[in-house]
């Protein structure tokens, strides 16, 4: 699976995670620790549901946390993919329907978790400029700075899927 760990240029998030509306949340595997070092991110029992689409060993959540893993790459994706992120926005938003906190996490929590967070809100009312916007306000200037993620929202989750299907 192709990922943006090895970017050195793309730095770690000063924090675990981010609330981006109330309740949902933004994060990732890794953070800079107070004397500049990055230090890796455990989740335990601070949210009712985590989303992980970058799965560590050792990086939680607890047991009794739900927890729903779909890896997917800090790339290109197929249909079979994007139809897993729509499915993550999807229950994203049921847990917050019924009161629960979300975590959306993967590498850093920029990429891949603001693709399903963007998603989230957009199904909620917001397009794809006013949740992009809200994301790197609320998270990092960094968070969807993988343009074809932001290909993929502005065009529609959907749409991108069918396409991507039509490709292959």
């Amino acid at each position: 699976m192709r990922t943006r760990e090895s970017q050195p240029d793309v730095p770690a998030p000063d924090s675990p995670w981010d609330e981006i509306e109330p309740g949902l949340w933004m994060g990732g595997h890794q953070v800079r620790g107070p004397a500049g070092r990055v230090e890796p991110v455990v989740v335990r029992r601070q949210f009712d549901l985590v989303q992980t689409l970058l799965r560590l060993p050792g990086h939680g959540p607890d047991p009794g946390v739900e927890h729903q893993v779909w890896p997917i790459p800090d790339g290109p994706l197929d249909g079979t993919q994007l139809a897993g992120v729509i499915r993550m926005a999807e229950a994203a938003c049921e847990a917050l329907d019924a009161g629960r906190t979300v975590l959306v996490r993967c590498w850093h929590g920029y990429n891949r978790s603001g693709l399903v967070v963007a998603h989230a809100l957009m199904r909620r009312g917001r397009s794809a400029e006013a949740a992009i916007r809200l994301i790197r306000s609320r998270r990092s200037s960094w968070a969807l700075h993988n343009g074809l993620f932001v290909d993929y929202l502005r065009a529609g989750l959907a749409t991108a899927r069918m396409l991507e299907e039509l490709a292959e």
